[in-house]
């Protein structure tokens, strides 16, 4: 089936940046949130981002009247009736995930695909409380959406490969690299991604520098942010929570969150988005 129309559910972070993504790609757009107070922030962020679009010769100005007139909001899950795909992009909660995946099968058509922008969540469990497990799936994008090019792609147990083909089709349209991931915790990035900023978080715990071991990975890894910054960035309970998903599906002691994490995250310093972290966002100097 071909993907003609679209709903995001949520208007955090990620459903702001896939919202816009898929806008700018030429959908229709249902944006849909519990909150109109979310949502009207969500819109002036990407009016917002959509301007320095333009100053910056990118894109012509219609380009931006013309995205936002392909996005309507609204606060009730019966809007996503008569779409073709469901993106659901609320927090990484399997409990919140699975009831809004049970009300949204119970409201989408039939032949309709059903994806979750999971990091690290089962596919599978969420299939399993619908109607329609072959055609629900994982749709993994990376923060920030309209400018980081890959799309991991999850297929659950019961997914079938038309559903597959379909979301990767759908992730070329918009501009993303699909990659094919397995069905286990952390998928492909965040399983290599994640435990790697949990060891660097021990490292801070036995005494070591934020800046230093962020400095040492920018210049002997050559990457382009530390990962205690980053952890700033994403924000440490959306880490912690990575953290106890790998921790929980593989059983392995490797995977278990750094008790400095969990009191960080405990104490609410969760980095860019409270002010505190590993950093003093607000001042500009380090916390710890």
């Amino acid at each position: 089936m071909e993907i003609q129309q679209v709903a995001i559910i949520g208007a955090g972070l990620m459903g702001t940046g896939i919202t816009q993504s898929v806008a700018e790609a030429g959908y229709p757009v249902k944006w849909i949130d519990v909150s109109s107070g979310q949502l009207d922030k969500g819109i002036k962020t990407i009016r917002n981002l959509l301007n320095r679009k333009v100053e910056k010769g990118y894109c012509e100005l219609h380009h931006i009247e013309d995205t936002m007139e392909r996005i309507i909001t609204n606060e009730e899950l019966i809007k996503a009736k008569d779409v073709d795909l469901v993106i659901e992009a609320v927090p990484e909660n399997m409990e919140i995930k699975k009831k809004i995946f049970r009300q949204l099968d119970e409201i989408i058509n039939a032949d309709a695909f059903l994806a979750s922008n999971t990091s690290a969540l089962s596919i599978s469990a969420l299939a399993s409380v619908t109607r329609r497990p072959e055609k629900v799936i994982g749709t993994h994008f990376f923060y920030p959406v309209p400018k980081m090019g890959l799309l991991e792609v999850i297929p659950g147990l019961l997914t079938s490969q038309n559903t597959f083909e379909s979301l990767k089709t759908f992730g070329q349209k918009i501009g993303k690299k699909a990659v094919l991931c397995k069905d286990f915790p952390g998928f492909i990035v965040n399983r290599l991604l994640v435990p790697m900023i949990n060891e660097a978080i021990y490292l801070v715990m036995e005494g070591v520098k934020p800046e230093d071991v962020d400095s040492a990975m920018k210049i002997g890894a050559n990457h382009p942010m530390g990962p205690l910054k980053l952890a700033d960035f994403v924000g440490l309970e959306t880490l912690l929570a990575t953290m106890e998903g790998l921790y929980d599906g593989f059983k392995d002691s490797k995977y278990r969150p750094c008790p400095l994490l969990v009191k960080m995250v405990e104490a609410g310093t969760l980095g860019n988005k409270t002010g505190k972290g590993f950093y003093d966002h607000r001042e500009k100097e380090q916390v710890l």
